[in-house]
């Protein structure tokens, strides 16, 4: 069972013990990410984090911080998404109060040095292009940026090569003095905690932080009224696809359903979609199907890479996966089997303390709320045929429709004349 602080600062506490391990996960978590960001600081969520590992007073360049945990073998690292950004170490239990101080004076006291900046933003363009050489993670790029254009959420977390360029030690202060607050941030401490004491050690260790108000991201605006379509024309030996519709964010009653229905679609190597396109058809080596669900977006999405004369079928027989699903009640027995997939995966991914630590704090970053674990199974439980047929029924429609392609093509009319169900 978790315990879950609030300090008169704002900032929030989160404890899970668990006795199965001698491992334990300092994790912070701040509302932080691209969907807060203006053009002209894309990316800069992103080049902050970075710079969170360039030195602090206490350990003055990045082999100092780097060595403090290669010293007891801890892992340690960083995300930045669109809604949150995340700094974490996992280490022997023996050594908490290590972690804690490490992970709080790269988040509190980083120098942001101008000459490590200027370094690092030639690390962050190889970073670009690197996703951008990579069409598996190129195409994931262009799929958001068809769903939701020049808004903050349809631009790439990393941002550009020109706003990486322009980007100044007073922009990456001014975005860490509007974010990095009280109020913005929770702790999440998981695995083998010494009990009450905890708490005394945070306290000390944040004690620094500010307590003013953290800046709100602007909300999503999204408008479609018939199917989408982006084809960026590259020579390769296959094409590289992102099919899908928008869907619910994580509000929505039937998030769960959804997540069901994706899994049933192309979440495990038994789904529909595998089978058929890679098992009986041969036409990709991977393909996959990911329900994504935000503060205020959401969408369901397969992914696939398949032989460039091959890409009008592999895109014709996903629809028809769509469109089955969206007209014919789905068996008992393939319900359970995606309910109890989720489930099983759900808890073998919770054995370890760092997986814990983002279980719950993300939870309480976005909701504001945390579901144990037995709490989300039975919403699982809950679901039914109906809910499955209810939720395809309303996001397959051919105006919610959007494909993001890259291969060696011209034209994408072709394929904007497949895009119905």
């Amino acid at each position: 069972m978790y315990t879950k602080k609030i300090l008169k600062n704002g900032l929030r506490l989160i404890t899970i013990p668990q006795e199965s391990t001698q491992a334990v996960t300092v994790l912070v978590l701040v509302g932080a990410g691209s969907k807060y960001e203006r053009k002209e600081i894309s990316g800069l969520s992103h080049f902050l984090e970075h710079m969170f590992f360039k030195g602090t007073k206490k350990r003055p360049n990045t082999v100092a911080i780097a060595e403090t945990l290669d010293k007891i073998g801890g892992i340690y690292n960083a995300f930045t998404s669109e809604e949150y950004t995340g700094y974490f170490a996992k280490v022997d239990a023996n050594h908490l109060d290590l972690a804690l101080d490490w992970v709080s004076d790269i988040f509190l006291n980083s120098k942001l040095d101008p000459g490590e900046i200027e370094r690092e933003k030639k690390v962050i363009i190889e970073e670009i292009n690197m996703l951008f050489d990579h069409p598996i993670y190129h195409i994931q790029i262009l799929w958001r940026e068809l769903l939701y254009g020049n808004q903050p959420a349809g631009w790439n977390i990393a941002g550009t090569k020109e706003t990486v360029m322009a980007a100044s030690r007073q922009s990456l202060i001014d975005y860490l003095k509007s974010q990095y607050v009280a109020s913005n941030t929770l702790i999440c401490i998981a695995g083998k905690i010494d009990g009450p004491g905890t708490l005394e050690k945070v306290k000390k260790c944040f004690s620094k932080i500010k307590s003013t108000k953290a800046i709100k991201k602007p909300k999503v605006v999204e408008k479609q009224t018939a199917p989408g379509c982006v084809l960026k024309e590259k020579k390769t030996d296959q094409a590289h696809l992102c099919l899908g519709v928008r869907a619910y964010n994580i509000f929505h009653p039937l998030r769960y359903a959804q997540e069901i229905l994706g899994i049933i679609l192309g979440g495990m190597m038994s789904s529909r979609l595998f089978i058929e396109v890679r098992e009986r058809l041969g036409l990709a080596y991977y393909i996959a199907t990911e329900v994504s669900a935000d503060l205020d977006t959401g969408f369901l999405v397969t992914q696939a890479g398949v032989d460039n004369k091959n890409i009008e079928k592999a895109i014709s027989t996903i629809l028809k996966e769509y469109k089955k699903i969206s007209q014919q009640n789905i068996p008992i027995k393939e319900l359970k089997k995606a309910k109890d997939y989720i489930k099983g995966k759900m808890t073998l991914q919770l054995e370890s303390s760092d997986a814990k630590a983002s279980f719950y704090g993300i939870q309480e970053l976005l909701e504001n709320k945390i579901l144990t674990p037995k709490e989300i199974y039975d919403k699982i439980n809950e679901v039914s045929v109906k809910d499955i047929l209810k939720v395809a029924k309303d996001i397959f429609q051919p105006q919610k429709l959007n494909l993001a392609l890259i291969g060696p093509f011209k034209d994408k009319r072709n394929f904007e004349k497949l895009l119905k169900l």
